[in-house]
């Protein structure tokens, strides 16, 4: 055997369960086709922060006026320089990963990996050379890609993915983005900010469907605010690109309209990355579309494993390197705790951003639990109010008999580095009376918590 463990792909579940795994004493190549990291690194999760922290700075310098700076001149937006550096943050922490392969003696092989028999995996590296390793442990983590619907195909020119979103060569005039997920709503967001005329499409009835109605609704108006048209309970039927611009024919709830635009963003979900890896081969089970897995990730071959979003589950990064971090640690001999999926935090990092964790309050009450709502808008912050950032509010629900917390929702400016701590508070079991008694420092965004767990219980002393 050439390893202990051979991972096919390096995002944020393969490099990461690599690094496990090498700091386990096992010997460790990871095969990547593209770049170390992975979407997450390259082209997803950090190079898109980038781009949102150009937005916001660009947004803090046209309302410069409101926080008494002085600015002279017009204030621009350079979508190419705001693009050169999120590809330099990217390229900067995908050098870092090599980094750390290199300290934890952890190889790279180039290429595209495919199973080929037990225990090898098969790689072809960009000249179409083959070349076979071997490996006690085989690890599948090859993430997935834009999903792209019938009548929605993507050309990479007028009709694009997420990944050419990130790196246009110039601004466009208007946009459609189809999808209000994390993604859609993200660049929806960014694209609006600089000043483009954008139009988001959401099928469901409101916009980031996952998260509690009280959350989408305040960032609807949020949106709109921003004047977005925000179009929701509504389908794009078809894609005309044969002019100069596309014209988007779309059923919303009042009939038929035709939104003319540069660009139409599709944002409609992803699609696991499972075919031409050797799964039927192999005879590896698929269910709806994805690798089936036990609570350590094996699948039904044994000594062959499956992790991040080609298994069933929340395709977010930081879920894909705790399933690789469980994966290798039970391959190891240890005794990992599996993963409570009911504690997964998510974050959109639009502006106001979005933190969620845990049960909507529908989904509670729908789960037969008795609920006490706490609710704290940002209006009544004091910290909120001096960063001009008042749009949005702590929401936490709670078990009314027992007073456990069941879930908590959050919209407001810097919200996804709150939210870390009610998933611990959610993991200890900590009921609302504790979270109320645990003393919050003011003046912060965080204190919010705190009051919306008081008026959960009639004790808030700020609204």
């Amino acid at each position: 055997m050439n390893y202990d463990i051979i991972i096919i792909g390096s995002g944020p579940g393969g490099y990461v369960a690599a690094i496990r795994a090498a700091q386990l004493g096992m010997k460790v190549g990871v095969v990547e086709k593209e770049s170390l990291g992975g979407i997450c690194l390259n082209w997803g999760c950090i190079p898109t922060k980038s781009l949102l922290k150009s937005a916001q700075a660009y947004e803090y310098a046209k309302h410069a006026a409101d926080y008494g700076v002085s600015i002279e001149g017009e204030v621009k937006p350079d979508l190419a320089a705001m693009v050169k550096r999120s590809r330099n943050v990217a390229e900067a922490m995908s050098k870092g990963i090599q980094f750390l392969f290199k300290k934890n003696k952890v190889e790279i092989i180039n290429g595209f990996g495919r199973l080929a028999g037990k225990n090898t995996v098969e790689v072809t590296n960009e000249n179409g050379q083959k070349e076979e390793h071997e490996a006690k442990h085989i690890i599948l983590a090859t993430g997935a890609r834009s999903r792209e619907l019938p009548n929605l195909p993507i050309d990479g020119k007028k009709i694009i993915g997420y990944r050419k979103a990130m790196a246009l060569g110039k601004q466009p005039g208007s946009m459609v983005v189809v999808g209000s997920g994390a993604i859609g709503s993200e660049f929806a967001y960014f694209y609006q900010s600089i000043g483009t005329s954008v139009t988001l499409v959401e099928f469901l009835p409101n916009a980031v469907p996952n998260e509690d109605i009280d959350v989408s609704k305040q960032l609807e108006r949020s949106f709109k605010k921003m004047k977005m048209k925000v179009l929701t309970g509504s389908s794009v039927e078809k894609v005309d690109t044969s002019g100069k611009l596309c014209k988007v024919t779309i059923k919303t709830k009042k009939g038929e309209v035709v939104v003319e635009a540069d660009i139409v963003l599709s944002a409609v979900g992803i699609t696991p990355n499972i075919e031409n890896i050797g799964l039927e081969e192999a005879g590896i089970e698929i269910t709806n579309g994805k690798i089936k897995v036990d609570e350590y990730y094996r699948t039904n071959i044994q000594g062959i494993y499956a992790i991040g979003d080609i298994v069933d589950g929340p395709a977010l990064a930081h879920v894909a390197s705790a399933e690789g971090i469980a994966c290798v640690e039970k391959i190891a001999g240890l005794n990992p705790e599996p993963i409570d999926y009911g504690n997964i935090p998510g974050c959109t990092y639009t502006s106001p951003e979005i933190s969620s964790v845990g049960l909507t309050e529908a989904k509670a009450r729908e789960k037969g639990y008795e609920v006490k709502i706490g609710k704290f808008p940002y209006t009544a912050s004091g910290k909120a109010s001096a960063a001009g950032q008042k749009d949005g509010f702590v929401k936490l629900v709670f078990d009314a008999k027992y007073g456990e917390l069941l879930g908590a929702h959050i919209i407001g400016g810097n919200v996804t580095e709150i939210i870390a701590e009610l998933v611990v508070a959610k993991k200890l079991e900590i009921t609302g009376h504790e979270l109320l008694k645990s003393i919050h420092p003011h003046p912060t965004m965080s204190e919010a918590v705190m009051e919306a767990a008081a008026a959960a219980y009639g004790e808030a002393i700020h609204i």
